[in-house]
């Protein structure tokens, strides 16, 4: 039905772009020649005339007519096109299209085009109808030339082709909404799908009469929508893989990236299917997670520019094809043609734009009359109409003199529509304000832009510390440095058209609004991310991502952990599945106990039944039984052999009757307590009757219903093979098992990485929020979210410890060898290794990482006595697990006990082995004194949640104050339990490094946990940190100063306490990291705990250096001065 490419050359007489053939020997070729002259000629066209593609394009276009005509009076140049004539105009379709198709839809977002799949489906239909009608009526009303009426519908079908192309890049250009964009991108595929089937049908159909020609019409129609739709997804499955391998280089992934486009088309289209569609469907199915990090946009680039090439040589070429036409059949009618049908191809437009508004207004709430008279610009021809063309020609029944006039006008009204449409679709954009900012946007472009300038200003002064940078002109530096982000007057939102105040602030629940769909942006930035370090995996990344998707277009809606277990929906029917089958599992029978002295009949068939050989020759006889089940029901076959059957059947009958037998004589009553015992003699029972049966209609066969009753029967020895399922059945169950284990872990990985996008998140919120009511509403929000996500890990971890364990030793491995891959690439970098080591350690490193692909699915969970090793200030150092590991105790909780109450003192530390507890308390003090704190309102409950491997208790023994929190479980609960009396023993056993490593510890954490975007480029390797002081912790007393050097302190975090500026008294409240313009502090708190991370150029001296000045402890009275709690970079958990 479908032509394809390879069938081109069934044909004796190709389909020629132009009729004519030289009669001349062609001997030299320089087509290649003109091909590259048409590149950098169009490269340079863009060049000189940027965004102006309507220009270039003309501008090829006449270029090509104008070889044309030189080539159809001149020899000469006539033997310089000639193969592009000789070309037949299938081929030429099938080498630019794939590529342009592929491009287009991988600029689809899969997500959103699913969520609207069927509104897309029903305004392509629409569209389709609408625009054939009108097109065809104005065809044949107003053309002068003896076209036919198919030729008619030809000629109105490539018309009606939306270029996807321009089309969806005109919509991005103007700022309309992405869901619009891939909607629009989404119609003008399915438009390009139905046409190319369409001509398809044309092109394979025979002269000859054919009596099934409908149905095989239909079959192919079929083919080509769902086999092309099944063959894309299994061809990008395939892509996906190659593209993913590790070892394959930036040059490797280009090459197959372009190969692989042409390969699927031609694979598909072989097979009699659609390649368009297979092309659409890989495009959809391949996203930024299926090629290796940062290849995505290197691949890109090459395909828009192959596709951008395309498009210069498709105008120039069919430019030619024109030229070389009769110049006689252009005339003033078809000017005026081509101008009736520029306006028919917009009007049918604007009527499909009205016609499909109520699938719009559904869509969103935000389409409106200026947003309709927007779209209905956005018509615009390109390529694809282009390359139908000549196809109009040789597939019309009645075939005209001037075949070459069908691409003109097509051509002419794409370039029309290029230039013009466009054009209009920009103009009534800006005039309508649909492109404007709206006021919420515009706040946030303030706040960034004002979050830059701070950024730059932090920058100078950091610079202005630096001894080789004394002598610049720093007022110079800040004034060209300064940055005013002027919104375009056209872009903003106006009074007259949206009726309110051009000045009035939008409201919280607006502002909200916005901010959420900036946070969507950012998890899915954080999935991506997530995805390319190895933390979760790609099937995880891409459920999150779909998921954020898809729940962000709900208008207040934040998307939650609980959407994502509603969008990734349990497989609840393979526990199901899997509890019958257990049921249904075949289970060994235990007989009663046989005395020595009893008879050896009975003796000899208890070792027969219950041995193995019996249970092995059972399913033997089952198999054997399998080829005459197969002739019995052949009718040929059993016609010949029924004497031969009834003497097999007897026999296997016999078999079955003495296996029962013998069981029951053993097992007895209990014969009949297991299920498969049962199915056996009721299969043995109908064997018994069919076999009865046989007999009496060899006594009465005149009798209908005896003769009957022994078919039935007959059909009823396949019940014979169901035994043969007590071995299939294991084998189903271990299938499960692994696929809801991976299920398991995939819910963990998924779970792990929302509550990593949400810390990401909180701390960007700060950033795209401008009033102090909204970032509270938004920090609240997504610490609730963050929250309710570590519960469920806690959980699952609970209850699948094994599967959890497996999951966190695969992604340690991981995260180590991508710190590893780091590390090296800044060896090769700083030219420590060679480029050839490098690359030859990098595969090592790639072959480690990818074999953990078959990394086991479960790890048994280490031995109480290993947790302690886990302990990271134990260092794993034998001494001190023996010292903890005589003294700690086992404890046992139960769901809802207490282990520690808020404003008791402690009693020791506890060591969760499994198990989660939740920790409330009030808001964090870190140190502060109660007065000192800004002021929260109301006082709150903050829960957290802690799991196997943490420790509870450890800052409260240290301070040796009261607990700051109430924990209690959630789950049966396992811990080490360390007294305080011998957490002190320990103490001063190890004086005094085990404390100050617990307090790094503690220090390390409170940094990473508010501070992460900060020093995510230290290395703070705790090993590291306590043998080379990268950072270190200082203790500072009430009214002790320490003077702050910036050319050795890269960071100074003040992490409990507080202090305050001695030159400013400007106050530092825990967490907070100190400003480099500070020169010195002062602590205002009984203890502060400073941890100081220090430059790469601070040297072993000034560590060792003490920074405390304990000669300055003159008691001063301070102004302490309030500062707001997000000034001070002071964050809370979530309230409950």
């Amino acid at each position: 039905m479908n032509s394809s490419f390879w069938s081109q050359g069934d044909s004796s007489k190709p389909d020629l772009l132009c009729g004519n053939i030289p009669d001349y020997l062609v001997t030299k070729q320089h087509f290649p020649l003109l091909i590259c002259f048409i590149g950098v000629l169009g490269g340079i066209l863009k060049v000189l005339l940027k965004n102006h593609d309507f220009i270039v394009l003309t501008t090829l276009s006449l270029l090509g007519f104008i070889l044309g005509q030189l080539a159809y009076y001149f020899v000469e140049v006539h033997e310089i096109i000639y193969p592009l004539l000789r070309t037949p105009s299938f081929s030429l379709y099938c080498y630019f299209i794939p590529l342009i198709t592929f491009m287009v839809s991988l600029q689809l977002d899969f997500y959103i085009l699913k969520n609207v799949f069927w509104q897309v489906l029903l305004t392509g239909l629409i569209s389709i109808f609408a625009e054939l009608v009108i097109i065809v009526y104005v065809v044949i009303r107003f053309n002068e030339s003896s076209w036919d009426l198919q030729c008619c519908i030809f000629f109105s079908i490539a018309l009606i082709i939306i270029d996807p192309l321009h089309s969806g890049n005109s919509l991005e250009t103007i700022g309309i909404s992405k869901m619009y964009t891939d909607f629009f991108r989404g119609e003008s595929l399915i438009l390009c799908s139905v046409m190319h089937i369409f001509y398809g049908i044309f092109r394979g159909g025979s002269d000859d009469i054919n009596m099934f020609r409908e149905l095989h019409v239909a079959v192919g129609v079929i083919l080509d929508i769902f086999g092309s739709i099944v063959c894309g997804y299994w061809c990008a499955r395939v892509i996906e893989f190659i593209l993913t391998d590790p070892f394959n280089n930036s040059l490797t992934n280009i090459v197959l990236s372009f190969s692989l486009v042409y390969m699927t088309f031609y694979i598909v289209e072989y097979l009699g299917m659609s390649g368009i569609v297979a092309l659409i469907t890989v495009g959809l199915n391949l996203d930024s997670l299926s090629f290796k990090a940062n290849m995505e946009h290197l691949i890109t680039k090459f395909l828009m520019l192959f596709s951008s090439v395309y498009e210069l040589l498709i105008y120039t070429f069919f430019g030619i094809v024109m030229g070389c036409g009769e110049i006689e059949y252009f005339n003033f009618h078809t000017l005026v043609f081509i101008f009736i049908l520029f306006m028919t191809v917009n009007f049918a437009r604007m009527i499909t734009t009205i016609l499909v508004s109520p699938i719009l207004m559904h869509l969103r709430h935000e389409y409106n009359w200026r947003l309709g008279i927007v779209i209905a610009w956005s018509g615009i021809r390109g390529v694809y109409s282009i390359l139908l063309a000549p196809d109009i020609y040789n597939l019309a029944e009645q075939k005209t003199e001037a075949p070459h006039m069908f691409i003109f006008f097509v051509q002419a009204v794409s370039l029309l529509t290029m230039g013009i449409s466009s054009y209009m679709m920009t103009q009534s954009a800006e005039t309508l304000g649909v492109c404007a900012i709206s006021l919420p946007r515009q706040r946030v472009i303030q706040n960034v832009t004002h979050h830059i300038q701070q950024i730059l200003q932090n920058t100078i002064t950091l610079f202005k510390t630096e001894k080789l940078l004394t002598n610049v002109n720093w007022t110079l530096v800040e004034e060209k440095t300064k940055i005013e982000y002027i919104i375009s007057p056209d872009t903003l939102q106006f009074s007259h058209i949206l009726s309110a105040s051009r000045d009035e602030c939008p409201t919280d629940e607006i502002l909200l609004e916005e901010a959420k769909l900036h946070v969507a942006l950012i998890q899915m930035s954080s999935f991506e991310k997530q995805c390319n370090d190895g933390v979760i995996g790609v099937e995880a990344a891409r459920i999150l991502i779909g998921a954020t998707k898809i729940y962000c277009l709900i208008q207040g809606k934040f998307i939650s952990i609980y959407d994502v277990s509603t969008y990734i929906r349990t497989r609840s029917w393979l526990r199901m599945f899997k509890n019958i089958l257990t049921y249904l599992e075949y289970h060994k029978e235990r007989g009663t106990f046989v005395l020595p002295g009893s008879n050896r009949f009975i003796l000899y068939v208890h070792h027969i039944v219950f041995s193995e050989e019996f249970e092995y020759a059972g399913y033997i006889i089952t198999f054997m039984y399998i080829y005459p089940l197969i002739i019995h029901l052949w009718p040929m076959a059993r016609e010949l052999n029924v004497s031969a059957l009834h003497s097999i059947n007897d026999y296997f009958l016999f078999l079955y009757v003495l296996q029962s037998a013998l069981k029951i004589t053993i097992l007895r009553k209990k014969y009949f307590q297991q299920h498969w015992n049962i199915l056996d003699f009721i299969i043995m029972l109908i064997g018994l009757i069919d076999v009865f049966c046989l007999y009496f209609v060899t006594l009465r066969p005149s009798n209908l219903y005896l003769i009957q009753l022994t078919v039935v029967l007959g059909y009823l020895r396949i019940a014979r093979l169901f035994p043969l399922f007590k071995i299939i059945i294991p084998v189903l169950i271990h299938v499960i098992d692994v696929q809801i284990k991976k299920h398991r872990s995939l819910v963990y990985t998924i779970i792990k990485g929302y509550v990593k996008s949400q810390e990401d998140a909180k701390v960007l919120v700060k950033q795209i929020s401008g009033h102090e009511s909204v970032y509270q509403k938004l920090h609240d929000i997504l610490e609730k979210n963050k929250q309710d996500a570590v519960k469920e890990l806690g959980l699952i971890e609970h209850e699948n410890r094994d599967v959890v364990i497996a999951l966190k030793t695969k992604q340690a491995v991981r995260r180590v060898f991508a710190k590893a891959q780091k590390r090296l690439t800044f060896l090769w970098s700083r030219g420590i290794m060679d480029r050839h080591e490098a690359i030859s350690m990098n595969k090592v490193f790639l072959k480690k990482i990818k074999s953990l692909n078959s990394f086991p699915m479960v790890a048994p969970p280490p031995t109480p006595g290993q947790y302690l090793s886990n302990i990271i200030w134990l260092e794993n150092k034998d001494v001190l697990i023996d010292f903890f590991k005589e003294r700690a105790k086992l404890a046992y909780f139960d769901y809802g006990d207490v282990i520690c109450k808020e404003g008791e003192m402690p009693l020791g530390i506890y060591l969760i082995i499994s198990g989660m507890a939740s920790l409330h308390s009030s808001s964090p003090t870190f140190g502060i004194d109660c007065t000192q704190q800004p002021d929260v309102g109301e006082e709150t409950l903050f829960t957290e949640y802690c799991t196997s491997g943490e420790v509870l208790g450890e800052l409260s023994c240290l301070l040796r104050e009261e607990v700051k929190y109430t924990a209690i479980c959630e789950t049966t609960l396992q811990a080490f339990f360390i007294s305080l009396e011998d957490l002190y023993e320990g103490f001063d056993v190890f004086w005094p490094s085990l404390e100050y490593k617990i307090w790094l510890n503690l220090a390390l954490q409170v940094a990473y946990q508010y501070f992460e975007p900060n020093i995510a480029d230290e290395d703070l390797d705790f090993q590291k940190c306590v043998m080379s002081k990268h950072a270190y912790v200082e203790n500072l007393l009430i009214y002790n100063e320490m003077t702050l050097r910036p050319e050795t302190m890269k960071f100074v975090i003040i992490v409990y306490g507080n202090v305050i500026n001695s030159a400013t008294e400007e106050p530092y409240i825990a967490p907070c990291i100190i400003p480099k313009t500070c020169e010195q502090i002062q602590g205002t708190a009984d203890v502060s705990k400073l941890l100081i991370i220090q430059s790469s150029e601070a040297n072993t001296d000034d560590r060792n250096n003490p920074l405390v000045n304990p000669a300055r402890t003159v008691k001063k009275e301070y102004q302490l001065k309030k500062k707001d709690k997000h000034k001070t970079g002071r964050h809370f958990r979530k309230p409950r």
